[in-house]
């Protein structure tokens, strides 16, 4: 394989911070909202519509992170850019744009 083992790890890790920063901030977020409920239906339906995309936004940050932490358990284990599907390995710009990919090109399509 022609891609660099070490800089995708220090690549998928530096992923895993962000993501997790992202997850902290937005469970702090749900968790103490910055606009308090008042007694207006307006306001009130704005923040739940807030409170919606907040949960939406750490769905998919908890994804993204799992994508991470299973490309990360593929480089202890050795299987690092093969293509789950083929067993042949992924195209290295294609793991340079999503290091977490488990697909060739041919099979992502």
């Amino acid at each position: 394989m022609s891609i660099d083992i070490n800089e995708a790890k220090s690549q998928l890790e530096a992923l895993k911070k962000e993501y997790e920063t992202r997850i902290d901030k937005i469970e702090d977020h749900i968790q103490h909202p910055q606009d308090s409920l008042n007694e207006h239906w307006d306001d009130q339906a704005i923040s739940m519509r807030e409170n919606d995309m907040r949960k939406n936004l750490l769905l998919e940050a908890q994804q993204g992170l799992n994508y991470v932490n299973n490309a990360l358990s593929r480089i202890e284990n050795g299987t690092y850019g093969e293509c789950s599907e083929c067993g042949e390995e992924i195209e290295e710009k294609r793991l340079e744009a999503l290091p977490y990919a488990t697909l060739c090109m041919e099979h992502a399509e």
